[in-house]
């Protein structure tokens, strides 16, 4: 989607910002349908193939996801710098540090770093490039990103974003990150607790020695992590599109459910450590795994590390997207 920037009214402007209509534009989600295939229906009225045009599945992409065409967003510094809640800050990144803010319609060419709880993003635009986080959560508690843009212009190379959206101290909770849109960042959304849904990341980007993360967990959480009814697609032949890692300690409580996935190594990782932790209460299932760019779905297979049969970890409902035939991620 591609909002527009709007202009200001005078007697609107926060003091010291000028009085234009900024020049600056947000850049377009690149392409939402990667294969020109249909999207058709199997026998029993059954969608596949819904990697062509995921929203006609019912699925997120470019067209159901991010800041709507029709909104008109404020450019920050330029045109706001500051509201209830939050401000520019000249060193350059918007903090956001009173409890109850909520920020909308706005364009943000800067990191978004919010350090308060009960906390609504909506409508907003993020592009930021380079080492860097598009939005960063530090001791936050219930904050909800929605309907957002968080993105960088650059493809590839030492442009691209580090990371879409991210808790930077992995101790934030209750995080809902509902219908965004995340794109050019080698990690989509990286964060352990609360819930992912109905949000579109893809084109994910490298450069040097990155980890290509579409969204991404490193450790479990006591208040649980849930990702579903999201599109994740990983061009990459590393790393993944889901992945539930044990980097800093046991995974559990997670459901990945009802997502369509393409790409990466391996398309999920499950959360399984040999030799270290095994996870408890995973649960993945009803997910759709699509061969967009791997016949595998992942260059290697559609999943690893799972771990079933024990602690309540589940693998259940898993389908190819062009056959709906189960997904078996041993041998697939």
């Amino acid at each position: 989607m591609s909002p527009a920037i709007a202009s200001m009214p005078a007697t609107a402007v926060t003091a010291g910002a000028p009085l234009w209509t900024s020049s600056a534009t947000p850049s377009v989600s690149p392409s939402v349908t990667p294969s020109t295939a249909p999207v058709r229906t199997a026998a029993g009225g059954d969608m596949v193939n819904c990697e062509a045009s995921p929203h006609a599945c019912g699925y997120p992409d470019a067209t159901n996801t991010g800041v709507p065409a029709s909104a008109h967003l404020l450019s920050v510094p330029s045109q706001v710098s500051s509201g209830p809640g939050w401000r520019f800050d000249p060193r350059g990144w918007v903090e956001v540090y009173g409890n109850g803010a909520v920020l909308s319609n706005l364009y943000i060419p800067y990191n978004l770093d919010i350090s308060a709880s009960d906390v609504t993003i909506k409508d907003v635009s993020v592009e930021v490039s380079g080492q860097g986080w598009g939005i960063s959560l530090r001791h936050t508690h219930n904050v909800t990103i929605e309907n957002s843009d968080v993105y960088s212009p650059d493809a590839s190379g030492p442009g691209r974003l580090q990371v879409g959206i991210k808790d930077i101290y992995v101790d934030s909770t209750g995080t809902v990150l509902d219908a965004d849109n995340v794109w050019h960042a080698s990690t989509g959304i990286q964060i352990s607790e609360g819930t992912i849904e109905n949000s579109y990341v893809h084109d994910l980007a490298y450069t040097g020695a990155d980890h290509i993360n579409g969204i991404a967990s490193d450790a479990g959480d006591p208040a649980g992590l849930t990702i579903t009814h999201n599109t994740v697609f990983n061009p990459d032949g590393q790393t993944d599109a889901i992945a539930l890692f044990e980097d800093f300690g046991q995974q559990y409580d997670a459901t990945i459910s009802d997502n369509l996935l393409a790409g990466g190594c391996y398309t999920i990782y499950g959360g399984a450590n040999a030799g270290r932790w095994i996870p408890a209460n995973i649960t993945i299932t009803g997910n759709r795994i699509a061969n967009l760019y791997y016949p595998r779905g992942g260059y290697y297979g559609p999943a690893t590390a799972v771990s079933t049969g024990t602690n309540g970890d589940t693998w259940t409902g898993n389908i190819w997207d062009k056959t709906l035939k189960p997904v078996n991620w041993r041998h697939s």
